[in-house]
């Protein structure tokens, strides 16, 4: 990636040297919705490739702690819940205070970095100024200023605790399509049907289907599994996220609505194909080369046929 893709690039300054120079602390504030989070990651992973001897203290909500449960350079992991009001974030800021850092990124700019302190404080760039870049990308611009790396993958850490779970549910299975049949809005739900239709498609390039989701998706891999005569893994609203990723990690390819499991794929590395319908995928689409999408003209995510997302996926397959 150019770094003249950026327009407030500057160069390296003195906080970055001295950051380099000792074993310093940093806080970043990522944000809540799990893909949301896992878009932040790029940034996060950059400024400890930049800063290796710094340790890093994360503010985010209860619902994405688990992303960076296993993260090897995480400090302290400060929950901030919506539910707390007034006298939550009082408490919150006053923990934080305690500490000086060398350096502050704010990723969700609510305000909480104008109580930090902190030598130097890095926020988000506007959605209005950077209209033309990927939201990874536009959290990634708010540390120009201390790297000149390129923008890294996503990133989920896994324990060895998740991964012999996986192994004990997927057993010898290896050639695994992974679906994701929900998402947090009916404009982005592509009908099960679809989903079934597709996977009868992609029958002959897989030897299985992993049902993943939250408990709220349980009932469309009932509906599922009663349409589908081919072999079927269903773990929806069975697993955690952590438990999830890992099971992705162990999958061939996933398909899935516009929702935190393509980004989670993405993130562990596999192939992954996004269904839109409403959403702005230039912008929020799972990040990386092997991460394809289609949206309809019309944004209609119900009348986009299996058949259609199949041929796309098996041409893909075929020129790997």
């Amino acid at each position: 990636m150019s770094l003249n893709k950026y327009p407030d690039y500057r160069p390296m300054n003195q906080v970055a040297r001295n950051l380099e120079e000792v074993n310093s602390k940093i806080l970043f504030i990522t944000l809540s919705n799990i893909g949301d989070a896992i878009l932040t990651t790029p940034t996060l992973e950059a400024l400890h490739a930049q800063f290796p001897d710094s340790t890093i203290d994360i503010i985010g909500d209860t619902r994405s702690k688990i992303i960076f449960q296993h993260c090897p350079y995480l400090g302290i992991f400060y929950e901030k819940d919506k539910k707390l009001g007034l006298a939550g974030i009082y408490s919150l800021l006053m923990n934080i205070r305690k500490t000086h850092y060398e350096l502050a990124v704010d990723l969700r700019s609510d305000g909480l970095l104008y109580f930090i302190k902190a030598k130097k404080k890095l926020f988000k760039h506007s959605n209005q100024s950077t209209l033309n870049l990927h939201s990874a990308e536009r959290h990634f611009l708010a540390i120009k200023k201390v790297t000149n790396a390129p923008i890294p993958n996503p990133k989920i850490w896994i324990s060895e605790k998740e991964r012999l779970f996986s192994k004990k549910v997927l057993g010898k299975q290896k050639n695994i399509l992974a679906l994701g049949l929900g998402a947090n809005f009916d404009g982005k739900i592509w009908p099960v049907s679809n989903f079934v239709d597709l996977a009868d498609s992609l029958s002959g390039f897989f030897d299985a289907v992993l049902l993943l989701g939250s408990h709220q998706d349980a009932k469309k891999s009932s509906i599922f599994m009663k349409l589908y005569s081919g072999k079927v893994i269903d773990c929806a609203g069975q697993t955690n996220l952590l438990e999830t990723a890992a099971l992705l990690g162990k999958s061939k390819f996933f398909v899935g609505n516009d929702s935190g499991l393509g980004h989670m794929a993405s993130a562990v590395g596999i192939p992954s194909f996004t269904i839109f319908g409403v959403g702005e995928p230039n912008r929020y689409r799972p990040l990386g080369k092997e991460a394809l999408w289609y949206q309809d003209p019309g944004f209609n995510i119900s009348i986009i046929k299996g058949a259609h997302i199949a041929a796309k996926i098996i041409q893909w397959i075929k020129l790997q």
